[in-house]
């Protein structure tokens, strides 16, 4: 059996990696379906409360394995490939209600890149950099990246990334709010590892509802996202956390979250 997602779970956190080093963590058919079924099992474990999606080796994700869709025995053909692949993983990024961190390691490159920038919180390493690498191919960016581009950096911006294909840095994605931040190399695992525990013992429901909510204001209308809010704050208040954040503040205690 491929070995191509690893998944480790420790502390409440689901640690998932890429793990084709040797393309440069590049999907195939069979890592895309394997991802999507490794974050699936996360989304009904109660174990897990946070998520981290990393890479293996130099690089997060080079995008397409190329070898692939040239072959003419492995080729899918690109209407598979979106509508079986990326597009799904991408809804299941934004749909499951726990916190995702990207935890960039490397390049992100094409559908890779795009696939980053659909995680909550995104951090890079100091030696990662982000590349819209489709027009270099004669391509278009794919798996939501003219949704979550043009709304994180501006559309002047995003539409040049797109078309021209620069390669933007760690420290210049920061600038741009394309990401949450960038560390050094000697401290991005620390860092991920304390951000990812942190929200792992923050009230898991909350910050599932923070996340609908978020992802609804992408569309709906000032009106729409108001009554959206007052549903979600009604139900987050419903909840054991609500009462233990309140009882705790109250006795000027750290509260003790249960994700309930």
């Amino acid at each position: 059996m491929s070995n191509s997602i690893e998944l480790k779970i420790e502390n409440n956190i689901a640690y998932i990696t890429l793990n084709r080093p040797e393309v440069f963590n590049s999907f195939n058919r069979e890592m895309a379906l394997r991802l999507q079924s490794t974050l699936d099992a996360c989304e009904t474990n109660e174990a897990v409360r946070a998520i981290v999606l990393s890479g293996n080796g130099k690089a997060f994700c080079a995008g397409q394995d190329l070898k692939e869709v040239t072959s003419p025995e492995l080729n899918p053909g690109f209407k598979k490939i979106l509508e079986e692949h990326y597009n799904p993983i991408i809804l299941r990024i934004r749909n499951i209600e726990k916190p995702i961190i990207g935890a960039i390691n490397g390049v992100a490159a094409g559908a890779g890149a795009n696939i980053a920038l659909a995680c909550d919180i995104v951090v890079a390493n100091e030696k990662a950099s982000f590349i819209q690498a489709f027009s270099l191919i004669g391509l278009i960016p794919d798996s939501a990246g003219t949704f979550f581009l043009p709304r994180l950096i501006g559309f002047q911006k995003a539409s040049a990334l797109a078309m021209l294909g620069d390669k933007v840095n760690a420290e210049e994605a920061e600038r741009l709010g394309m990401i949450y931040k960038y560390v050094s190399s000697e401290d991005f695992e620390d860092t991920v590892k304390t951000l990812a525990l942190k929200l792992a013992n923050m009230p898991t429901k909350a910050l599932g509802l923070i996340k609908k909510t978020f992802n609804q204001s992408l569309t709906n209308t000032l009106e729409e996202q108001l009554a959206l809010e007052s549903k979600h704050q009604i139900e987050a208040a419903s909840t054991s956390d609500y009462n233990e954040g309140v009882t705790a503040f109250m006795e000027k205690r750290k509260p003790n979250f249960k994700g309930r």
